[in-house]
């Protein structure tokens, strides 16, 4: 069976101009500055191929470039070199949200979403009650999302995509948000989820909670892959390497 996801020779690299400054000092010298701006390489040269049904967990230092793999993934970000092969409905979950407009209600945006996630407005109202019922927000379902506490954005983005049945879920940090009982209950949705056979790509910090959950790792460092493979031994070589700086670059 042909992978869910490929990667062949993907590279996105950022001009210093997109990056934040520190200090106002640094954004004027920056802006009477005639040189040529720097390009930080996110991913450099990056190819992988993720299987049907597969769990894959991405670590690395801060900068390592994983949220930039999982927005290639997501097709949010088109790589300046190289390409994507997806074969699968991909569904991203990478932010607090998930494209909900503030100004609209969460039933309002659970509509939206389910939309651009290709279902129609019967398949997603077929799923509403379930949906505010797992997220615990049926008596908020009506109030404009501005009004949310990031926890009730985590809660409501979490029951729908993982709802609206994805064929590669990919997760970055989220299921970090919200009290300890919706984190318990997150992951149990989430194993129900890879029992059923849907591809998951997740990026955490919580290495433990990684290879409890994950077939596989893959171990980035300045946008390169330094291991791919079996989830525990990929995590006994990134924690014995856990000193070595990564340099102090910092990207998306």
């Amino acid at each position: 069976m042909p992978p869910a996801l490929e990667l062949h020779d993907v590279s996105v690299w950022f001009r210093d101009t997109n990056l934040r400054h520190r200090t106002l000092k640094q954004a004027l010298a920056h802006m009477f500055d005639r040189r040529r701006p720097a390009v930080v390489a996110a991913l450099d040269g990056v190819s992988l191929s993720i299987g049907e049904g597969q769990s894959v967990g991405i670590i690395g230092r801060n900068g390592a470039g994983k949220s930039t793999l999982l927005r290639v993934l997501g097709q949010i970000i088109i790589p300046n070199r190289g390409r994507l092969v997806a074969r699968r409905r991909v569904v991203p979950l990478l932010a607090l949200g998930v494209g909900f407009h503030p100004e609209m209600t969460g039933r309002e945006n659970c509509y939206l979403v389910g939309t651009l996630l290709g279902f129609s407005t019967a398949r997603t109202k077929e799923r509403l009650a379930g949906i505010a019922e797992f997220a615990e927000m049926t008596e908020f379902l009506d109030t404009p999302v501005k009004n949310y506490s990031s926890g009730m954005y985590a809660r409501l983005a979490f029951a729908l995509v993982t709802e609206v049945e994805p064929e590669v879920l990919l997760l970055d940090e989220i299921l970090s948000v919200g009290d300890e009982f919706f984190q318990r209950k997150s992951q149990e949705r989430l194993q129900q989820l890879m029992r059923r056979g849907v591809t998951t790509v997740i990026v955490s910090h919580n290495l433990d909670h990684l290879v409890s959950q994950c077939d596989r790792l893959i171990w980035l460092d300045e946008g390169k892959v330094v291991a791919d493979g079996a989830a525990a031994e990929v995590a006994r070589a990134y924690r014995s390497c856990s000193g070595r700086s990564a340099g102090a670059r910092t990207v998306p």
